[in-house]
């Protein structure tokens, strides 16, 4: 008896850029610091069903998005308070609430070691130890996973820490400069990790390293077969620091990097000239705080995404300036302004997420603002108070946030809704 099977083509999602995105829901993270908490960075599980958002408070919050959008914000289903700041975290590559195995994460927090956390009721699972030479935990600024899942790998100061993720403990050290004094090498703190997708390589799989030491080789690519040097250095960067590195996903030679205090992202045809850019991909407004503006790129490798420090958020088009690399021998740097602009938040936008499966687009908003809480309580009457008071109170400076919120952005058109 034949059986007929269905035939199915994978086709890139369509952003609709004709108008703006419709606001598909609204997150409030919880709060008890009085207005003073917000979220840095958010991040979907590879699935897409739920995400996570790092909360300046020191917390973790887990968020279920509703299958409908409604006007009432959403409150987090998990919240997991750390004892001190937390510098970064990701989610297993293959995390999903429909697989409890799989449904984990990494934190890193600060004078800790690294924790494997479940995510359906944030019990620990393992944790990984970096010990330094007077027997202190050192909290890795970045983190990654390699291809195969197999290796956690952690960035701090002039090393990286590799740990097997079915053996919980210490790890091996890569020492990514031969001293602290030695001029050879990557210098300073290994700010950004992230493995290029390309399976055809197998074991060999290479990654790449950003530090924030603001030179002009601070971003190198290793291999992970062979990591005691770097295969090559990436030049023609900013003179800053790396504050996040990404491939594209459809394109694994392209690779993507962000810089601090810098309103642009620049991008390398790694297998064209290296010592230059091909693409240099600015926003409308040059950031002024040393805050993270992290990107994103869509699945298919077409979109790169970012938002600034007045709300916005620009959608770049990737094709226009050759989404799959520079191509020629042609070392000039194309520089790209947005394709979209449209406003998300009144405070900056520190993170925003393409959803892996669907068009849709998370965004996370919030930043520090110092205002003197005795400004408005101080008047003319108050001439007899001593100097000294009024010194104090001049410093007695507490933090506020203008917004909070975290959004879904909703880019399908109108047309593809009622179809």
């Amino acid at each position: 008896m034949a059986t007929d099977f269905a035939t199915f083509t994978w086709s890139p999602l369509v952003y609709d850029l004709s108008a703006e995105p419709q606001l598909r829901q609204t997150y409030d993270i919880k709060d008890e610091a009085n207005h003073k908490n917000f979220a840095r960075s958010a991040k979907w599980t590879p699935d897409g069903s739920v995400f996570m958002a790092q909360c300046e408070d020191r917390t973790l919050q887990l968020f279920n998005p509703p299958q409908t959008s409604g006007p009432n914000p959403t409150r987090p289903d998990l919240v997991l308070r750390q004892p001190a700041p937390v510098l970064d975290f990701t989610w297993y590559p293959t995390a999903s609430p429909n697989d409890p195995a799989s449904f984990c994460f990494l934190t890193s927090v600060r004078e800790s070691p690294v924790k494997l956390f479940d995510a359906s009721d944030g019990r620990l699972r393992a944790s990984y130890k970096i010990v330094d030479h007077r027997e202190r935990f050192i909290a890795p600024h970045s983190m990654a996973f390699n291809l195969n899942a197999s290796k956690i790998y952690c960035g701090y100061e002039d090393a990286i820490e590799v740990f097997d993720v079915a053996r919980p403990g210490e790890g091996t050290r890569i020492l990514t400069t031969p001293s602290r004094k030695s001029k050879d090498g990557l210098k300073g703190i290994i700010s950004a990790l992230a493995f290029s997708p390309d399976y055809s390589t197998g074991s060999d799989a290479f990654y790449a390293v950003g530090t924030l030491n603001p030179t002009l080789s601070n971003l190198a690519l290793y291999s992970e077969s062979q990591s005691n040097a770097p295969l090559m250095f990436v030049s023609g960067g900013d003179r800053a620091g790396v504050t996040q590195v990404r491939f594209n996903s459809m394109n694994p030679h392209i690779l993507y990097a962000a810089y601090r205090r810098r309103g642009a992202i620049l991008a390398w045809d790694l297998r064209a000239d290296i010592s230059s850019p091909f693409a240099k991909y600015v926003v409308p407004y040059k950031p002024t705080t040393n805050q993270k503006m992290l990107f994103d790129v869509d699945v298919a490798g077409q979109r790169l995404v970012v938002g600034d420090q007045r709300g916005s958020i620009s959608v770049f088009d990737l094709n226009v300036t050759g989404g799959g690399g520079g191509g020629g021998d042609s070392s000039e740097t194309v520089v790209k302004h947005p394709d979209f602009v449209f406003d998300a938040h009144s405070d900056s936008v520190g993170s925003v997420t393409f959803h892996p499966y669907q068009p849709i687009l998370l965004s996370v908003s919030g930043s520090r603002h110092y205002e003197d809480v005795h400004q408005d309580a101080e008047s003319e009457d108050d001439s007899d108070a001593s100097d000294e008071v009024r010194i104090k109170s001049r410093r007695e400076l507490q933090p506020g946030v203008k917004d909070s919120s975290i959004k879904t952005w909703d880019f399908q058109s109108v047309a593809e809704e009622s179809s």
